[in-house]
């Protein structure tokens, strides 16, 4: 058969048939975006304006976070816009957008994870020398590695993907462009570009995981040999909302990509595929809010900086 899917675009499914439903869905989803969107640029906001927050540690929170405002970014608005104008048709471009971005952003979050939890490694083991170890060009080198090894495996994997021929139905049974429903309607007889990816991206995750693993392992050993309670207790707090946040993003990638894969698509697998572009950007700033101390400060400290100006401007008029 000629490849026709390619040609035309696709028809993203979306959650309902039903045209009010899907406008329902549609401004769930916002809601729960434009909350994310605000909470993420918050924490841009504090550590990028709060001089007490410039240390490797909230570098790398930062550059997380950030990485959390792009990943909701790909799906969210494009699905509330289709389901506004009940219309979800997505171009051959589009599609391969999206699933380079999604790609891309999941795999440098995972790195941003891992390179954080090599700077709680060294601020636990080595405190006297964490500031010579992540020096800034220490820091910018790690950030470096991941934003780069993630786009060439972003380029990878979609290239991969879209070298595979789709006919017959362009149908994609998803709100947004995965590789696992681009299969369902591909008629490749060869996965080799897919496997040879997603063997690619298996061994780099189980690196990320491994290297996550010994880290807290030695982590943790060093933290219980500390004397008093008070010092394990602070050291566990800047280390436990990070393998928090891992631990989500991970468990989120492997519920999706990991479960059998089934003929019919139900619209509880369909949900469940959102998860990771959605519930760990979501998660994340509540995690380091309630857990922080530090940002907790910051906060305040913005906010009365604004109280007290606007108040002076407020008598300053008065007068």
């Amino acid at each position: 058969m000629s490849n026709i899917t390619a040609e035309t675009g696709f028809i993203l499914m979306g959650l309902s048939d039903i045209e009010e439903l899907q406008t329902l869905c549609g401004v769930s989803f916002l809601l729960i975006y434009l909350v994310t969107l605000v909470s993420n640029l918050l924490i841009i906001t504090l550590i990028t304006l709060d001089q007490k927050l410039q240390s490797p540690m909230y570098f790398f929170l930062k550059n997380l976070s950030l990485l959390d405002v792009f990943l909701v970014s790909v799906p969210i608005p494009n699905f509330f816009v289709s389901s506004l104008t009940h219309s979800n048709f997505i171009s051959t471009l589009g599609c391969a957008c999206q699933l380079f971005f999604m790609s891309s952003l999941g795999s440098a979050e995972v790195f941003v994870l891992t390179a954080m939890s090599y700077d709680r490694y060294v601020a636990v083991r080595s405190p006297l020398h964490y500031k010579i170890i992540m020096n800034n060009v220490t820091c910018l080198l790690l950030m470096g590695v991941s934003w780069v090894t993630a786009l060439l495996f972003g380029s990878m994997y979609t290239v991969g993907t879209f070298s595979m021929p789709f006919c017959g139905s362009n149908v994609i049974p998803q709100i947004f462009c995965d590789v696992p429903s681009l299969l369902r309607i591909s008629c490749s007889d060869s996965f080799a570009a897919i496997y040879t990816s997603l063997g690619v991206a298996l061994c780099l995750g189980i690196s990320c995981i491994f290297c996550v693993v010994i880290s807290y392992f030695y982590i943790f050993s060093t933290v219980l040999k500390i004397p008093t309670a008070k010092g394990q207790s602070k050291a566990f707090v800047t280390c436990v909302p990070h393998l928090l946040v891992f631990g989500v993003f991970i468990a989120t990638v492997c519920f999706v990509y990991l479960k059998p894969p089934s003929k019919t698509i139900s619209l509880t697998d369909m949900l469940s595929s959102v998860l990771y572009p959605v519930l760990p950007p979501a998660l994340n700033p509540v995690i380091y809010t309630l857990r922080s101390t530090e940002v907790r400060s910051a906060l305040k400290r913005l906010l009365q900086h604004f109280y007290s100006r606007d108040f002076f401007h407020v008598t300053h008029q008065n007068v």
